[in-house]
């Protein structure tokens, strides 16, 4: 794998992580959930869930996305 391949890697994993963990956020939000209330009441705990689902979310979709166009570079590709 080259140096350029791993740092499309690690931009798109950052990119669908931090995406996702921000739709938790806002998410959690628009549900009435704050993950910085103070102390660990249920809305704290319900939004940093949210949080966390999200970015693992974003994270699972960036990955699906990049084997999608390294399967379509694949198919593409004469040789």
């Amino acid at each position: 794998m080259t140096s350029s391949n791993l740092f499309r890697e690690g931009i798109s994993d950052a990119v669908g992580f931090i995406g996702g963990a921000l739709a938790g956020y806002w998410a959690g939000k628009w549900l009435g959930l704050n993950i910085f209330s103070a102390g660990y009441d249920n809305a704290s705990i319900g939004g940093i869930l949210l949080v966390g689902l999200g970015g693992g979310a974003g994270l699972h979709l960036a990955r699906f996305w990049r084997s999608k166009q390294k399967a379509k570079h694949h198919d593409s590709d004469p040789s």
